[in-house]
This record gives structure tokens, C-alpha cells and sequence, in this order.
């Protein structure tokens, strides 16, 4: 596990055995992670090139770690610092995610988490340690200027949900998460 710039974000690279058949590749195992009780699997699809899901996250009690893995195409996956008292409050960490590497971000609770596309019919595969709960669900406008996210999509073009588009600004919300090192 590499950490990014925001150290409680993590990369993990996967090892991937190949020969003439294709390659094979352990995606996930309980004792890479054993602090962390994952419960549910979601699967994305998302058509078009430039499609953005997020910035989104959940309100405790039903925060949510992430484990996300591209299983097709390619996704820039974000992580914004969304914990109060954090030295890297409203700060965002980004890294790209393909299926070629298989690569991994680790996404704690008290980060927004979202992605923009790269190729088309891109599939996102991500594990989550608590399982989805509507009254809970929140986000971030994804393209708040204060952010200065570098998505690498003009607005105008990208390809974006009724529901994400509406969602408010860092500013507007009022983060139940807590900066505690």
C-alpha cells in the first residue's frame, strides 16, 4: 500500500501472473485488510467517456470505506478530505485506475469519493464496509471551484447524474466526520 498525498488514501498495486492464457490476479483477501469489514460489492457501468459519479459519501453510522478497482476501462478516482480539524480539510488526492494494473484506492470514511471515465464502458468494481443507506447518502458538487479538482473533462461535456448535478458545494455542508490523529 502506497499513500498518496493525503496519507490515509492509499494506492495498492496488484501483482498479476500472466502466461499464454491471460493473467491471473488476487483482487481482494481478508488478511490484506483485516481491520476492515467489507459487506457489500457494487458494480458501475458507466457508456460514455467523461461520465462523473460523485463526489459522494454516506453519513455515519453508515460511512463507508472503500476499496475500488477498475475491472474494465480506465477512471481519474478522487478523494476529497472532507474531516473536520484535518490539516488537509477540502483537499483532494486523484490517481488514475485501469484495468491494465488493476490497481487499487483504498477510500477511508470522511473522504467524498468519485470518479470521471476514461474509456468507454468503463466497469468500477468497489467493495464498501457498510452498506448503502438512502437517508444517509450525500456529496459534494463535483465540480465545486473551490476544490480546483483537474478532472480531466470540461464541464460543458461531461456526462453527469440529475442528482449529481444538484448536489451543494464543500462549503454547504456540514461534515459530521472529525479529524482524530
Amino acid at each position: 500500500m502506497t499513500p498518496l498525498q493525503i496519507p490515509e488514501v492509499k494506492l495498492l498495486r496488484r501483482n498479476k501472473f500472466s502466461d499464454s492464457r491471460g493473467f491471473f490476479c488476487e483482487i481482494f483477501t481478508r488478511t490484506m485488510y483485516p481491520a476492515i469489514d467489507f459487506v457489500q460489492d457494487n458494480l458501475s457501468m458507466s457508456a460514455k467517456t467523461g461520465t462523473v459519479r460523485g463526489l459522494h459519501y454516506q453519513d455515519p453510522p453508515h460511512a463507508q470505506t472503500k476499496l475500488v478497482t477498475v475491472m474494465r476501462g480506465a477512471v481519474f478516482d478522487v478523494a476529497v478530505d472532507i474531516r473536520k480539524r484535518s490539516p488537509t480539510f477540502g483537499r483532494w488526492v486523484g490517481v488514475e485506475l485501469n484495468e491494465g494494473e488493476l490497481n487499487q484506492l483504498l477510500v477511508p470514511a470522511g473522504f467524498a469519493h468519485g470518479f470521471c471515465t476514461l474509456e468507454p464502458e468503463t466497469m468500477v468494481l468497489y467493495k464498501v464496509d457498510a452498506y448503502y443507506a438512502p437517508l444517509h447518502d450525500r456529496g459534494i458538487l463535483w465540480n465545486d471551484p473551490a476544490l480546483g479538482i483537474s478532472w480531466p473533462v470540461k464541464p460543458a461535456e461531461a456526462v453527469v447524474s440529475d442528482k449529481d448535478k444538484k448536489l451543494p458545494p464543500l462549503s454547504a455542508i456540514d461534515s459530521p466526520f472529525v479529524y482524530d490523529h
